[in-house]
């Protein structure tokens, strides 16, 4: 049975919720998949990709293919352009969002579902906060908004995802959250259980040194209730650094019910027009066990020991206990970039063969579709040349091969939906 989305609804309530800019103007409100998205057997990936020809301002195309592993398609009188040059993307409740990043005004949150021939429609458009942390929790995408200077309060913001209006906001203040003369800025959220964990990293938000801090080496979590989304502690540990890093995810659940945290620990400074590594612990994974709140003083996967130097840029969750690691060499650069399957289970790593070595960007983070077995992961690599493909990595046997090329365009995203 297909519903269709109230959209009306959802501009009136997000005006009446928070101080956003609202059109008169209603979406058409088009088919949306059925109540029941279990019953759903087709699936199509959705590919963003950035026009190579295009003038600055120019945003990305979404493109649907059934496949990702081969052939070819291209940005040429495909796809349904966005509006706005930086988009950012998530799924939830087999619902694809598209997010405008306004660089401080409002930004348009599109809602796109496939109807029942597979094709990419436009369920909803309404205009919220700016905002640099956007996960999903239960039914809802939670979205917060991370002053970096000025105002002191972080905003939330709960979005209903299969009728997508705001229900909910809630407010913390960062600098009473740090506790130390900075601000907490928040790298990312993950749902664990029936809370919100965020890390943090501790900024300056001041002086002309805004990111710039003088603790590089402790990890914080901040633990919220949901929907309450009121403060219930901050988890603290002294043995890596930061979880995850700006628009970068540093925590996530396994099928257990652990939640495991990603750091790179690598902060770096400006000295005299160079960036320095002022981090002094090791990029490493540590572990929050399930029902607790506290980390697992037992575990500690140095990542950089294991192999021999290398930090966690960014990962991406197969199952069963294995991550695809994007990792950063002797700098805080893709300049070489390896990509490791790490077992958490076995504290292992196995890097990924079958790559090239010119390298020029990766959609790792938070941009990967992942396999119904949970085997492979999908990522778009482009090149130096400028040619971008997806490339799909095996869990199992720590390699890659070259999937399908996007002609004429960058690869910025990769999602998939039912139908």
């Amino acid at each position: 049975m297909k519903k269709r989305i109230n959209v009306l609804a959802a501009l009136g309530l997000a005006c009446a919720f928070v101080a956003i800019s609202c059109s008169d103007d209603p979406v058409n409100p088009q088919p949306g998949p059925g109540e029941d998205d279990g019953d759903l057997t087709n699936t199509k990936y959705i590919v963003a990709a950035h026009p190579n020809s295009a003038e600055a301002g120019t945003a990305d195309y979404l493109l649907t293919v059934d496949d990702l592993t081969k052939g070819s398609i291209s940005t040429s009188g495909n796809g349904l352009e966005q509006r706005g040059t930086y988009r950012y993307y998530m799924t939830n409740q087999n619902r694809f969002f598209s997010m405008l990043y306004g660089q401080g005004n409002p930004g348009a949150v599109t809602s796109y579902v496939l109807n029942g021939e597979g094709k990419l429609t436009e369920a909803s458009d309404f205009v919220a906060e700016t905002v640099q942390v956007f996960t999903p929790v239960n039914d809802e995408v939670l979205l917060i908004k991370v002053p970096r200077s000025g105002n002191e309060n972080a905003g939330f913001f709960r979005v209903n995802a299969k009728d997508p209006q705001l229900v909910g906001e809630a407010s913390v203040n960062v600098v009473k959250l740090a506790g130390n003369g900075e601000r907490a800025h928040f790298t990312w959220a993950t749902q664990v259980e029936d809370k919100v964990y965020a890390p943090y990293m501790s900024i300056k938000g001041c002086c002309n040194a805004t990111f710039d801090t003088e603790y590089p080496d402790s990890t914080w979590v901040a633990v919220f209730s949901y929907p309450e989304l009121k403060l219930e502690k901050v988890i603290k540990d002294n043995r890596t650094g930061v979880l995850g890093e700006y628009f970068k995810n540093g925590i996530f659940v396994d099928e257990r019910g652990d939640a495991y945290g990603f750091s790179g620990a690598s902060k770096t400074r400006s000295v005299n027009g160079e960036d320095v590594l002022i981090s002094k612990n090791p990029s490493a994974i540590v572990r929050i066990n399930k029902g607790t709140t506290e980390f697992d003083q037992d575990y500690f996967f140095s990542f950089e020991e294991k192999t021999g130097g290398y930090k966690i840029n960014a990962a991406r969750y197969f199952g069963n206990g294995k991550f695809l690691v994007q990792t950063y060499g002797a700098a805080k650069s893709l300049a070489g970039v390896k990509f490791a399957v790490v077992d958490v289970y076995e504290q292992t790593v196995k890097m990924v063969s079958g790559l090239p070595d010119n390298i020029k960007s990766a959609t790792t983070t938070n941009y990967g579709a992942i396999s119904e077995d949970k085997t492979k992961a999908y990522v778009g690599l482009t090149l130096e040349s400028g040619s971008s493909y997806v490339y799909e990595f095996d869990a199992t046997t720590a390699t890659a091969k070259q999937g399908l090329k996007v002609v004429g365009g960058t690869i910025t995203g990769i999602h998939q939906l039912k139908y």
